[in-house]
């Protein structure tokens, strides 16, 4: 069985929670993802340390418990960066940059997320070098590119995000709108010239939260040709356990297509006492496959595996 996953926080689960992401057990690992056939990971770069401040009540608000706020930096970026270097020296990991790179067993595309620590739209090119080929616009904190989906007044898309998203299209990298608000995904879609993909969110029709997506702005990522990552998250599910994630996977599916559809757990961006009833690992995407049938091959791989060609 082959599998990709739009998101998961590997580097942050490392430095942050401590856990063995190379030989696991935990939420994922290097180990658990080689037993599959063949696994895609887009692998987050999260470039945040905790700390406290005003926005704590905020973002506790948003996710239903405490959660600490961070502060971000480049520096914060390259240490992530050397982390999955040094996977890839190792030989535990294929670093993917493009789609004529031939895949090993387990393979990363690295994704910035949250554009916070860029200094300005030039970093893109720094970045694209190092290696990144996804940029998330937002975390749950507004940028000088986008509103996040913890907007306090909803701008959208700013004249440099409208910058840098050309630019990334130019370079090669994939937008990435989970965490945006609803006026940033609807003025990116507007302006993008290549797909864009929600590593990890679902339809606010099942459950209501800033952080999910309303039906117009699946429709506009949809119109792009893009991929939507439906995630584990509890918060963001109907139900926190398995058949919530199906709930969302069909939701978009029978309504929006299911060449839409991805799975993009954050798997080791969560709580350890955070997962959901029958998804509490990476190694159960099996009993998710099971579930899905004969969907299960492009929500679990093509849908994912098809947006490598809009990389360079």
């Amino acid at each position: 069985m082959r599998i990709a996953d739009l998101h998961e926080d590997i580097s942050w689960g490392t430095s942050q929670y401590f856990n063995d992401t190379i030989n696991g057990p935990a939420q994922s690992s290097i180990a658990q993802l080689a037993k599959f056939d063949q696994a895609l990971v887009f692998a987050a770069i999260y470039p945040h340390v905790r700390t406290w401040n005003e926005d704590a009540d905020k973002i506790m608000r948003l996710y239903g418990r405490a959660t600490n706020p961070t502060h971000f930096s480049f520096d914060l970026v390259i240490d992530h960066l050397k982390f999955y270097y040094y996977l890839e020296r190792r030989g535990l990991v294929k670093i993917i940059r493009g789609p004529n790179d031939a895949l090993g067993k387990v393979n990363i595309v690295i994704a910035l997320e949250g554009t916070d620590a860029l200094r300005d739209v030039y970093d893109l090119y720094i970045l694209r070098n190092l290696g990144v080929r996804v940029i998330q616009l937002t975390w749950n904190y507004d940028t000088k590119f986008a509103a996040s989906c913890n907007s306090r007044k909803d701008y959208g898309l700013t004249g440099e995000g409208e910058e840098l998203v050309k630019l990334a299209n130019e370079l090669g990298m994939l937008i990435d709108l989970a965490h945006a608000s609803k006026q940033t995904v609807l003025d990116v879609a507007s302006i993008s010239r290549k797909p864009i993909i929600v590593s990890h969110a679902n339809a606010r029709r099942l459950k209501d939260s800033p952080r999910n997506l309303d039906d117009d702005m699946i429709e506009a990522v949809v119109k792009t040709g893009g991929v939507i990552g439906v995630t584990a998250i509890p918060s963001l599910l109907p139900r926190p356990s398995i058949e919530g994630v199906i709930d969302n996977i069909r939701y978009i599916g029978e309504n929006y297509g299911w060449e839409h559809v991805a799975i993009g757990t954050d798997f080791l961006g969560m709580y350890p006492d955070e997962m959901i009833t029958g998804l509490e690992s990476v190694d159960k995407l099996v009993n998710l496959g099971s579930m899905l049938g004969d969907k299960a091959d492009d929500v679990l791989w093509n849908n994912v595996y098809r947006m490598l060609k809009y990389m360079s």
